[in-house]
């Protein structure tokens, strides 16, 4: 491939108090989502229903990352399953504040919080 942008994004899914943890570090955009997408589908299909998506690391987010994002709530909500983001970078939070996303998803500020309020809301 000839000028191909290189992959920068950093993928680890981990397990805990049942949910499937997947942290990020890097740029979510048209090129990495394909990526993320799969991650989450597999997680999915091996039957994680409850799922924190660790934004903390993570640089850049574009519509493409966002769909990926919606379509991963879609798929863990029809299995009746929890589905949350954790961010703290001003300019994450600032692209769920415009797009009203921020309203889809639980949004909390560390894996520990989203954790502390998943299991309290069971």
């Amino acid at each position: 491939m000839l000028d191909s942008p290189s992959v920068d994004l950093d993928l680890e899914t981990t397990q805990r108090e049942g949910f499937s943890i997947v942290s990020l570090r890097g740029e979510i955009d048209v090129y990495t989502a394909p990526l993320l997408r799969q991650t989450l589908v597999d997680a999915i299909e091996q039957g994680a229903v409850n799922v924190i998506v660790d934004m903390e690391r993570v640089d850049f987010l574009d519509s493409t990352g966002l769909g990926v994002l919606v379509e991963g709530l879609k798929r863990v909500k029809t299995r009746e399953g929890h589905f949350a983001i954790v961010a703290t970078q001003d300019k994450i939070l600032k692209i769920f504040d415009i797009t009203g996303l921020n309203k889809a998803f639980p949004i909390h500020s560390s894996v520990d919080d989203a954790l502390s309020e998943a299991t309290a809301g069971s």
